[in-house]
């Protein structure tokens, strides 16, 4: 979550994409297409609440749990997507966060249980998402930068399409905040969100797949604001982080 920047309204392209494959990173090693497939297929087949992380997994700082969400799934109905970049905004204390001036009708979400979903509108085309993490009321987030998809690449393609986005590859189609949100078709009716008992079908998934022991580290994408502030995490080499890796 941040103040409307460059991060979620750059994320347009042009071109067609005729990829329907499945993705799957560890620390930058990808598994085989095989186990790729049964372990979404796995997912998928379930209930979103059943293999979701539990409220504790979001309680932490949001410095902590952006390192951890790292290699986890982002899960709605049959598309699954790992994620490999994030950021950390830190509530009032941090320059570059919505919740800098205190909380609003826009951000009240931040303020609220940790596990839930804050979603915003920027530049009058895109939404972004972010998870609230940290004790209530301190309005601790992650931005969801990119994912690398795992399963459902055709359905992401055409939630993508039908927002109005243009796909040229399978690299591109949930690379970015905005292109992630088309890509799972999360607009304002997915704002507090519960990520816990998947109460609009959106999860986050913990499949066995460990954070990477040392993630990419760099500023924060698209502020203007706490620019110096090392808060953005990826896995190195994975080709769907947005930023540079």
């Amino acid at each position: 979550m941040r103040p409307v920047d460059t991060h979620c309204a750059s994320d347009g392209y042009h071109g067609s994409a005729t990829i329907d494959s499945v993705h799957g990173m560890s620390g930058g090693h990808v598994t085989s297409r095989a186990t790729r497939g049964k372990l979404s297929e796995t997912l998928i087949r379930r209930p979103p609440s059943s293999n979701s992380l539990t409220r504790t997994f979001y309680e932490p700082d949001a410095l902590e749990v952006a390192r951890a969400l790292l290699n986890k799934l982002l899960v709605r109905d049959d598309r699954a997507g790992r994620i490999v970049e994030v950021e950390a905004y830190r509530g009032e204390e941090d320059p570059a966060s919505h919740a800098r001036n205190g909380i609003t009708a826009r951000n009240a979400t931040m303020f609220g249980d940790s596990g839930r979903l804050y979603v915003y509108f920027t530049y009058g085309m895109h939404w972004c998402a972010n998870v609230v993490c940290g004790p209530k009321g301190l309005a601790r987030a992650v931005l969801l930068r990119a994912v690398a998809p795992v399963n459902g690449v055709s359905a992401m393609r055409d939630a993508r399409i039908a927002a109005g986005g243009v796909v040229r590859s399978e690299r591109d189609v949930a690379r970015g905040p905005a292109r992630l949100c088309q890509a799972f078709s999360i607009d304002g009716a997915d704002n507090g969100a519960d990520l816990v008992s998947g109460d609009r079908g959106l999860v986050i998934v913990d499949d066995g797949v460990p954070p990477p022991v040392e993630p990419g580290v760099s500023g924060r994408v698209g502020i203007k604001e706490a620019v110096d502030f090392p808060w953005r995490f990826f896995v190195t080499g994975d080709p769907h982080v947005s930023g540079s890796s």
